[in-house]
């Protein structure tokens, strides 16, 4: 697999040099998209091996609607590359060698107006993982996920959507729960998040119960009666009722409290 021509950007972290695609290039489904029809999604990939690098490049960069602008090998140069390239989803392999993706993820989700994070793992429940969600990131991508399924979780992510199923939510705190089994008494983690739900009126309730099962937005409007709109809204609410980064988090708070 032939890596991606590039240049050196700040603090070794490389951006694409090739030219921008042609109008009209073909999506996964093979049915040509014009280049003007869509603002391509900028994504940062961040990973240790230069051969998944490569790999990813080659699966976004040739699509109309997404651009690889940068690549890093570390999370200690995540700071300099999304400084440069402003991303608006970052891929982040969550082992690496000098700064974790996990630490690289709660550095960024910390700063105001940060792009939107997607995980990389060579396992399906790991504890670094769910630590991630917690962190902010939107979901997570197995490494052997097949090309169209990454594709898609990008745009997802790109779209202000969740990438997590309430199977694999389920999968991940069972696997956290079994591996560090809780002291006797109270729960802490469920005390705060019943507290912080019991402060949501009915419907708001309502929408982070829908949000907590991994349903999307047209789902939750045709469970609840509602516009698409209307549940878009109910969702900002609650991120900043909650103070929460995203739906992802809306769900892990809504799983910790025990409603789903």
């Amino acid at each position: 697999m032939a890596a991606v021509a590039g240049v050196t950007g700040p603090s070794g972290v490389t951006g694409p040099s090739g030219a921008a695609n042609a109008s009209g290039v073909a999506g996964p489904s093979g049915a040509a998209v014009p280049q003007s029809a869509v603002s391509p999604v900028r994504v940062l990939i961040v990973d240790d091996d230069a051969l998944v690098r490569a790999g990813l490049s080659m699966i976004l960069g040739g699509l109309p609607d997404l651009t690889v602008v940068g690549e890093a090998a570390d999370g200690g140069e995540v700071p300099a590359a999304v400084a440069a390239y402003a991303p608006d989803v970052v891929l982040m392999d969550i082992r690496m060698p000098r700064v974790d993706g996990l630490t690289a993820t709660e550095a960024l989700r910390a700063q105001p107006h940060p792009p939107e994070v997607l995980v990389l793992t060579t396992f399906d429940a790991d504890e670094q993982v769910l630590r991630a969600l917690r962190a902010g990131a939107a979901g997570f991508l197995l490494k052997d996920t097949p090309p169209a399924e990454i594709v898609h979780a990008v745009r997802r992510v790109a779209a202000g959507e969740a990438t997590l199923s309430p199977t694999v939510t389920r999968t991940l705190i069972a696997h956290v729960t079994a591996a560090t089994p809780g002291l006797a008494g109270p729960d802490p983690r469920r005390e705060r998040a019943l507290r912080l739900l019991t402060g949501l009126s009915e419907r708001e309730r309502q929408v982070a119960v829908a949000l907590g099962r991994g349903h999307t937005n047209a789902e939750i409007a045709g469970e609840l009666f509602m516009s698409v709109a209307t549940v878009k809204a109910y969702v900002s609410r609650l991120l900043t009722r909650l103070d929460l980064n995203n739906r992802v988090q809306v769900a892990l708070l809504v799983h910790d409290a025990g409603l789903v």
